[in-house]
């Protein structure tokens, strides 16, 4: 496994054409622009886990059926300190650093209090966020990173406290038609309360065309949840929307902060602050017309979310689906001694990504009997059981197991919905397919291919599409097979056929999430050869080169 998860990947930072076997559509034209973790080592130090490990952009860009690929790594501070000093000498979750090698316990006691409330890093590995016109790296700390999507060049840091009081933040925001930003974020013991914030960046912002009008210095607080308990805030990886409600999930994998407060003196890492607590398993319905949450008291069993998939209304229920584990053990898989060594026993350990689907009654039956199910839906049978002092018990519908990195057809985001494109997992050494779901009929298709892993499937809806699932799919497949090239697959997601490949021979990396910016300019930032240049090259060409 040292192949795609331990390895340093080289960066490609002019554009590489690909190899196209099969034929891309001719309307498809624009740009892949993914995110994940590509350095693991920095010269004789190592990170632990793989989610420290230094971001490493790529794209895929598409433009008259032919395909060319970049990357390059984030130029965040964290990358610079430890390029210069040769080592790991800023901290990730999983891997506590020290800028002086030789420190002690005592300079560690002195640095102690500037690390009450840690300066995360700014490693933004997890995802891209668009805000405006602009595109950022992100992570679930209080830093982004703005970067050009054409060139993959690292632009100015952006920290979320100049402008809301959060520690931490998601890399899963939400965009509702206009293109505003809707994301949440922990805010740590300030002045005496943590709090989830819920908050919002606008697509644009009024000004006559002056310089210097960012949409994020414009942020607003749109609402704000009291955590359960002062020290002990829920960690949370997303969150769900409808047209009228926000879904969040208190969960029970919470980080300690008093933990956490003291983790460099110890020289404990981050994520040995994070601990799994069944008591707590909280469901928050906020209100977005009134921005505050519902009276009614939601629960469910202890679970472990990373991802929402959607969420929507149907006769006065809020129906959500999310990919549900049983406890926190996903997370210790990902060190990167379990996933080098023994990696099939130990991932046979954790439990295994479930799709649920949880219903919520918006509107409390008084009169109904203690014990009953509130929910009367015949589209599913998860049921929400009413208990005493206004608390009601909401039991899901498992739909289906092992899958994760759910994508949906984000035209449908916060409305009724059908059709699920997520990774198969069935937690074998190589997870190999990529799934379509259809919740209605509870029936799948897939796509597979002996050696290779696919990244999170990202579906491109077709020019004009009235249909929810018209359009492509694409994934950029790593091989286990050293012999065998990464490439970009594309996909019909309506029979989910192979209509294309491009194959690139470069070492690409597992990446984690992206998205796709339709109609992006190629020649800008050189990002790929115009046409009339490709045509002149070709007839200058004298002989075929070997390789």
């Amino acid at each position: 496994m040292d192949i795609i998860f331990g390895r340093n990947k080289k960066e490609q930072l002019e554009p590489l054409r690909a190899r196209v076997t099969g034929r891309i559509p001719a309307w498809l034209q624009g740009t892949l622009l993914r995110n994940g973790p590509g350095m693991h080592t920095v010269g004789e130090t190592r990170y632990n886990h793989w989610f420290d490990g230094l971001a490493l952009l790529h794209s895929f860009t598409i433009r008259d059926g032919e395909v060319y690929y970049r990357s390059k790594y984030l130029r965040s501070d964290t990358y610079n300190a430890n390029i210069e000093a040769n080592r790991i000498v800023v901290s990730g979750f999983g891997t506590m650093a020290y800028p002086d090698p030789c420190k002690n316990i005592f300079s560690k006691a002195f640095s102690y209090l500037s690390h009450t409330i840690p300066d995360f890093t700014d490693n933004c590995l997890i995802n891209i966020m668009k805000c405006g016109e602009d595109f950022y790296a992100t992570m679930e700390t209080n830093y982004i990173r703005k970067i050009n999507p054409q060139t993959l060049e690292t632009l100015e840091k952006v920290d979320y406290r100049k402008h809301v009081a959060v520690n931490l933040a998601t890399s899963h925001p939400h965009y509702d038609d206009a293109g505003n930003v809707l994301n949440i974020g922990t805010s740590i013991v300030d002045k005496g309360k943590t709090k989830y914030v819920i908050f919002k960046i606008p697509a644009t912002v009024s000004g006559g065309g002056k310089k210097g009008l960012s949409p994020l210095k414009h942020m607003e607080v749109f609402c704000s949840i009291a955590s359960h308990s002062l020290l002990s805030p829920s960690y949370y990886h997303s969150f769900g929307v409808t047209e009228s409600y926000i879904v969040f999930l208190e969960q029970p994998f919470k980080m300690d902060i008093l933990k956490m407060a003291t983790a460099y003196l110890r020289g404990a890492s981050w994520a040995s602050c994070l601990a799994f607590h069944r008591e707590d398993k909280t469901i928050h319905i906020i209100d977005q017309r009134t921005r505050k949450s519902v009276l009614t008291k939601f629960y469910t069993d202890p679970m472990v979310v990373f991802h929402h998939v959607n969420a929507y209304e149907e006769d006065s229920c809020l129906l959500f689906d999310v990919i549900a584990y049983e406890d926190s053990s996903l997370y210790q898989l990902f060190y990167l001694a379990k996933l080098n060594k023994n990696f099939e026993e130990n991932s046979r350990l954790t439990s295994v990504p479930a799709l649920k689907r949880f219903a919520v009654p918006l509107h409390m039956d008084k009169n109904a009997d203690t014990g009953s199910n509130l929910i009367k839906l015949s589209s599913t049978t998860a049921r929400a059981l009413k208990e005493e002092e206004d608390q009601v018990y909401c039991q899901p519908e498992l739909r289906y197991e092992g899958l994760e990195l759910p994508r949906i057809n984000y035209a449908h985001n916060g409305k009724r919905y059908r059709y699920v494109f997520a990774a198969e997992v069935q937690w074998s050494p190589i997870p190999s397919k990529i799934i379509k779901y259809d919740i209605l009929t509870k029936s799948s298709l897939k796509w597979g291919e002996v050696h290779c892993w696919p990244a999170e499937p990202v579906f491109v809806p077709t020019p004009g599409a009235e249909d929810e699932d018209h359009g492509i799919i694409l994934s950029a497949i790593v091989s286990a097979d050293p012999h065998k090239l990464p490439f970009l697959l594309v996909l019909d997601a309506r029979t989910f056929t192979e209509l294309a490949h491009a194959s690139v021979d470069v070492e690409m990396h597992l990446d984690l999430h992206g998205l796709f910016i339709p109609g992006a300019d190629w020649d800008a930032g050189k990002q790929a050869p115009s046409r009339e240049e490709r045509d002149r090259a070709a007839e200058r060409r004298v002989a075929p080169r070997t390789w």
